[in-house]
């Protein structure tokens, strides 16, 4: 049994109080022989061990490691694995799997001794109050859902690089627009500005520079700031920053607290037990109650940077990009390479449109006429058919070959119904009565309409629009159920009394 060198401290301890050396060893754990091996040596157990520089087997990759080491030479980036497979090719039935790991130890020393140079981190000092780092990271991998749909989403995460203070909004890409609500809502909720504003390479903030710049233009690397994110920074007295091109570890601080925030929420979520939000408001107030959690514990760093951060002191900007945009006749409009589709009344005329970040909204003489959920990406389309079905029904002929016909199947069932006109009925003929069809449902009730459909689906027979409106639940008038009190003539008989006096 080996001494440890707490027995030793404790043996030591004991002599000190009784100088009987077999009730010390006793008191410590060991016999009296090995007790004085040690008290005339005056050195801890730890000490005496001698380095273990022999091999308790033989070398099984002695005889071919000149062979290994050329080709490390040549591919240091070459693994273990790969090599150990290729011997067991080369050299078949001369080792076992059970020798990998052996081979991994010893590439690993050689890599240690004779490799070639890894690369070297260099910590920071951060000051208070100087920097904050802005990133983007997808949450896509948490399963969020709201009122039981996915909710595929980013999150614009801003961090203070001395404290590691975070905040930060949702959001459905990394737009100019999401920088800009997410910025603000962690300065304001802060309420004081940072010096620096430190951002990657995205097209939100920044773009690659012309062949003519102005010479006081900001220069990022090997890109420029774009105007409207200097203008937002200029408006709250900071410094636009950026890391360079492929070197995301510039912004280490933001980037490592984009895991752990979400390694936090994946927990947090675990208490909850479920996933799923009945609201966005109801989401986002979760995510605000996970880091205020996270943030109590920075506190004390926090209030060094707060000492020295300036007040927020300008007003808050808009949270969105505002559009005069004309409606075409077709009654649509196109926003960020989009197309939306509007009330048929807003044809021809000029309307104002504010991009939100999630949302758009379209005014018209600063009355909202309507607010739809934000398009990702280009070249995509959301139309309303509610917004055409008066002019449709009056040319049920243009549903053919109309450029967003697959918009106007607002469910699977709806898509169904027409294919199975098609089939039977003549195209015109199909077309008629697929746009009455979708006309009973604009002007009654979609979900409705829609289970009508599938009931004349799952039976087999034709979704004609008499046999829809044959089958569509009638509203029946609610007669309310009156009493009326019986006449008070009282008041007549006072009258009368009045009078004849």
């Amino acid at each position: 049994m080996s001494i440890t060198n707490e027995q030793m401290r404790f043996l030591m301890k004991a002599m000190e109080k009784d100088p009987h050396i077999e009730k010390a060893a006793a008191k410590a754990g060991m016999c009296r022989q090995t007790a004085s091996k040690y008290l005339k040596t005056g050195k801890m157990p730890s000490d005496l061990k001698v380095p273990h520089q022999w091999r308790t087997r033989s070398d099984p990759f002695a005889d071919i490691w000149d062979e290994l080491e050329e080709k490390l030479k040549d591919a240091p980036e070459l693994e273990a694995k790969t090599l150990f497979e290729w011997l067991c090719r080369e050299h078949e039935g001369m080792f076992q799997e059970g020798q990998l790991r052996t081979l991994q130890r010893r590439i690993h020393d050689w890599r240690a001794l004779h490799g070639p140079e890894r690369e070297v981190f260099f910590p920071q000092d951060h000051h208070p109050g100087e920097t904050m780092q802005l990133d983007f990271t997808s949450m896509n991998a948490l399963g969020i859902s709201i009122d039981g749909e996915s909710y595929p989403h980013l999150f614009c995460h801003c961090v203070l690089t001395y404290s590691n203070w975070e905040w930060g909004t949702t959001c459905q890409s990394e737009s100019m627009s999401a920088i800009r609500h997410g910025f603000q809502s962690s300065i304001f909720r802060l309420g004081h500005t940072p010096a620096v504003l430190r951002t990657d390479s995205s097209t939100a903030a920044t773009h690659k520079p012309g062949a003519q710049l102005q010479d006081d233009a900001i220069r990022a690397g090997r890109r420029v700031f774009n105007s409207r994110y200097l203008d937002m920074l200029h408006h709250f007295g900071v410094k636009p920053r950026v890391i360079t091109l492929g070197e995301p570890h510039e912004n280490g601080d933001v980037e490592s607290l984009n895991g752990a925030f979400k390694r936090r929420v994946a927990q947090y979520l675990l208490l909850r037990g479920s996933r799923d939000f009945p609201s966005l408001e109801g989401y986002t107030h979760f995510l605000e109650s996970v880091l205020d959690a996270a943030n109590k514990t920075r506190q004390a760093r926090l209030d060094e940077e707060l000492a020295v951060m300036a007040s927020v002191t300008a007003s808050r900007l808009c949270e969105f990009d505002e559009q005069r945009l004309y409606v075409g006749p077709s009654s649509t409009v196109r926003v960020l390479e989009n197309t939306y589709s509007v009330p048929s009344r807003l044809r021809k005329e000029w309307i104002l449109v504010h991009i939100h970040v999630d949302h758009i909204e379209f005014y018209y003489r600063n009355q909202l006429q309507l607010r739809v959920e934000r398009l990702l990406g280009r070249s995509h389309a959301r139309i309303d058919y509610r917004h055409m079905i008066g002019s449709l029904s009056r040319k049920p002929g243009a549903l053919r070959n109309y450029r967003y016909r697959e918009e106007m199947f607002p469910t699977l069932r709806f898509r169904m119904a027409y294919d199975l006109l098609c089939e039977t009925c003549s195209a015109r003929t199909a077309d008629i009565e697929y746009v009455r069809i979708l006309a009973l449902a604009a002007n009654t009730v979609e979900s409705a309409v829609d289970e009508v459909l599938g009931c004349l689906l799952n039976a087999g027979r034709v979704p004609r629009i008499a046999s829809v409106e044959g089958l569509l639940p009638r509203p029946q008038p609610l007669v309310p159920d009156m009493h009326l009190p019986a006449p008070d003539l009282t008041a007549y008989d006072a009258v009368l009394g009045r009078v004849w006096q």
